[in-house]
């Protein structure tokens, strides 16, 4: 037991030491998914930085914890509708998925990583109200729906993102096809779904044992009028959601109300 212990803490330091030397990358804030708010459980893999971990090569990164090797699948071009916390697709998304499993002993595990991502508002799939209704995807983080604390995003605006899934799965691999459909053997309409339930028979994701429990998105936007352009949707583990993409108005911390309005600069409400 205590020999099987010290080879786990060797191991989880040589992906912390590997970690270090990858650069991190800082894009944007976060909004993807409000379905995906609670993880169903800890992270299964070792991650020291979320940004660096949605696009490092995780068949090196997460090597050491799979003596078979990690297999990659993908890229796997894609898009998707983008919902916010209010509960309306807020943007359109535009992105490459790749999928890393690692199988740890009897635990395999199934990182879905989305690169080179990039958002258009509004959204085209319902709800999608446009402005001047299109609630900002953080407008509902702490307050209620359907229009939260007033916070919008003006259609136009475009941005890039990155983020992942973490996703245990309680069945073997059945396929190693290397198509994201495994069982039609093609990469069209590829989704989460899509890929989980065909390489891993028993699956019917998004149901457990297939599900997620750690999310990460992180979204950023330059100027284009923009009170707030940085915004993290993730899940508690990950720190949880953070920021806004938000043309106005600018949103001050609890006590600074009477100073927020919509021409006062993002500076004055930073924290």
């Amino acid at each position: 037991m205590k020999r099987g212990l010290i080879l786990l803490v060797r191991l989880l330091c040589l992906i912390i030491l590997t970690a270090s030397g990858l650069p991190r990358i800082v894009l944007a804030s976060p909004a993807i998914n409000g379905s995906f708010t609670k993880p169903l459980a800890a992270t299964p893999v070792p991650i020291t930085s979320d940004d660096s971990f949605s696009t490092a090569d995780l068949t090196k990164l997460l090597a050491a914890l799979d003596p078979s090797g990690p297999r990659h699948f993908g890229p796997y071009p894609s898009s998707s509708e983008d919902s916010g916390t209010c509960n309306n697709n807020w943007a359109d998304d535009t992105f490459d998925r790749h999928f890393t499993v690692t199988q740890t002993g009897n635990t395999i595990t199934v990182v879905e990583q989305f690169e080179e991502g990039t958002f258009v508002t509004p959204s085209t799939t319902p709800p999608n109200p446009s402005q001047p209704n299109n609630q900002s995807p953080g407008a509902c983080n702490t307050a209620s729906p359907p229009f939260g604390d007033g916070g919008k995003v003006n259609d136009g605006i475009t941005g890039e993102f990155h983020g992942f899934f973490v996703i245990p799965v309680a069945f073997p691999q059945s396929s190693f096809d290397p198509h994201c459909d495994a069982l039609l053997m093609t990469d069209a309409n590829c989704t989460t779904a899509t890929f989980i339930n065909t390489h891993f028979a028993g699956c019917a994701y998004p149901a457990p044992p297939c599900a997620v429990t750690t999310f990460f998105f992180h979204y950023t936007a330059e100027d284009q009028g923009l009170v707030m352009n940085d915004w993290k949707n993730a899940s508690n583990d990950k720190g949880g959601n953070q920021g806004d993409i938000r043309s106005g108005p600018v949103a001050c911390p609890p006590g600074d109300e009477e100073e927020s309005n919509q021409q006062q600069d993002q500076e004055l409400c930073e924290h």
